[in-house]
This record gives C-alpha cells, sequence and structure tokens, in this order.
C-alpha cells in the first residue's frame, strides 16, 4: 500500500475546487504570478510583453484539446498551435496554467494569464466577453455511455423528453450551456470535474451519460462513445485573448492565417484526431453567433 499521490490526482483536486496550477515542463519553469503584478502588467503591449517574458496561456486537462503529460509538459492541438504562431511572432517561451473552464475567462480579466488555449468553445456570451482569434478546431458531441447505451441516450431532445435522465457536465463547459440552452432542468445536471470524472460518475451509476466533444470521449476506455448528436450546435474554438489586447490579436491572426496554410498546421491537428479541412471557411463570427 503507497500514500504517494499522483500528479494527475492533485491536478485534478485543483479543478474540481476551481483552482489554478501553473505546469512548466517544455514550456516554461514552473511559476507564481500574483494578478496585477510585473508579469501582469508592465509597460508597452502585450506583444511586447510577451516577447520578452513569455505568453502565460490557461489551458484544460482534457485531451486531445490540451494535455499535461507526466512530467509536466503541456501540449495538445490548441497548446501546440498556440506555440507554432508565438514561434512566427519571436515569442520564445509560453507557459500553461492548469484552470477550471468556468474561471477562465475571469482569470484572463483578472490578468492571471494572457489568453485561454483550451478548446474553449466559441459562444455568444463568451465572444462579449473575450476576442477569440481566427478558429482552428470545429468539432463535434457526443454522449459517454455505459457498453450498448442501455438508456438509448442519443440526441439532446431525448434529455428535454425524459426527465428521468441524468447527464454529466464540466461545470462551465459549452456542453453545460447546451443543455441549459434546450431547458433541461437544473436537476438532471450533474457537474463532474473532467471526462475521467464523468467516467467514474457513469461507472458508480450517479449519471446515465455525460456530454463533451466526441474526441475527448474517445480518449475513454470502457465508455460508449455514441454517433456526433445531431441536434447539438457545431461548436470551434481558437485562442481567446482580453478586448484591450487588440493589437496583440491582429498580429496573431496574421501569422495564425499563414501558419494554417502550411503542412505543419495540418500535422498538429490530424496527430491529435481532428481534420484540419472542417475549418475551411468557418469564421469567428459564425461560431460566436451560436447561443448560450
Amino acid at each position: 500500500m503507497t500514500t504517494d499521490i499522483s500528479r494527475r490526482q492533485l491536478f485534478r483536486g485543483a479543478l474540481a475546487l476551481g483552482g489554478v496550477v501553473a505546469v512548466g515542463g517544455s514550456l516554461a519553469a514552473c511559476s507564481t504570478t500574483e494578478p496585477g503584478g510585473p508579469e501582469a502588467g508592465g509597460g508597452g503591449g502585450l506583444l511586447d510583453r510577451a516577447r520578452a517574458q513569455g505568453l502565460r496561456i490557461a489551458i484544460g486537462n482534457e485531451p486531445p484539446y490540451t494535455e499535461l503529460a507526466a512530467d509536466g509538459t503541456v501540449t495538445g492541438a490548441e497548446p501546440d498551435v498556440v506555440k507554432a504562431v508565438c514561434a512566427r511572432l519571436g515569442i520564445d517561451k509560453v507557459e500553461g496554467i492548469v484552470s477550471g473552464y468556468d474561471a477562465m475567462i475571469p482569470g484572463l480579466k483578472a490578468n492571471r494569464w494572457d489568453a485561454i488555449a483550451a478548446g474553449l468553445f466559441m459562444k455568444k456570451s463568451r465572444c462579449a466577453e473575450v476576442n477569440y482569434a481566427a478558429p482552428v478546431i470545429v468539432s463535434t458531441e457526443s454522449f459517454g455511455v455505459k457498453p450498448g447505451n442501455p438508456k438509448n441516450v442519443l440526441t439532446i431532445a431525448d434529455v428535454t423528453d425524459r426527465a428521468e435522465l441524468r447527464v454529466g457536465v464540466v461545470p462551465g463547459g459549452f456542453e453545460q450551456g447546451i443543455l441549459e440552452g434546450a431547458g433541461v432542468p437544473a436537476q438532471q445536471i450533474v457537474n463532474v470535474t473532467d471526462a475521467r470524472g464523468g467516467q467514474d460518475a457513469l461507472a458508480a451509476d450517479r449519471i446515465d451519460a455525460f456530454l463533451l466533444p466526441t474526441l475527448s470521449l474517445r480518449e475513454l476506455e470502457g465508455v460508449e462513445v455514441t454517433d456526433p448528436i445531431p441536434d447539438a450546435p457545431k461548436t470551434g474554438s481558437s485562442a481567446a485573448f482580453r478586448p484591450d489586447d487588440a493589437d496583440f490579436l491582429e498580429a496573431y491572426n496574421t501569422e495564425l492565417e499563414a501558419f494554417k496554410a502550411t503542412p505543419e498546421f495540418d500535422e498538429i491537428l490530424e496527430k491529435w484526431g481532428f481534420d484540419p479541412t472542417v475549418v475551411d471557411g468557418v469564421t469567428t463570427e459564425e461560431l460566436c453567433s451560436v447561443d448560450g
């Protein structure tokens, strides 16, 4: 018997408490930044500060969007794209800070980080508070269910029509907004810490299904993943910035669009299971028009 606690347990515990965890590995040395401190403010715009001090990004720990390795290395589709674009901008250091999804935008406003790069899907309420870069990922939603899908949960309408169904979501996530927007009563919506927390809740019969992006669910063992949900809205994400950092966003978008035309962009998306072609022609404005 051992009393050792794994890094993953520590991070999951911090997320469950709505906390944040600074991580390093190949991205940056572990650090703590006080809101309003010299790293959060200082002279010059964000581009100058990031070139001098590095860019701090809020991440989740939800593969394939973001992933925290056992050694503290932060990777995943979103951070890998951000690192590549930052390199084109002359930014050599990118630091990942793990956060709960519901704390990402408040943390950005409080200068705890400079950007969000966590697969935080665009929707009206978020786009009213932050400025998203051009889309990088377009995704579908599915239910994670027990093998054989014994409750036959396939659509959002199934949940709204059947009051006995309990569906797990990550607090503050896009999926919570889907259910609430569809009028699903609060007593049917159960908070889980992350994808693995949903897996545990499903196994313990605390929920009948949990709602997450299709690819996130496919990372799990022992969970059946439904086909993409036909009545769920189209979703997509990219890095998000404070409205005050419009100059940085303009420079970032210029390099991002150039990077999206390179084979390296396709390689990053394909490595994490995404089809890089589905983002072609999709605009930030389109994804920001999603209710929620």
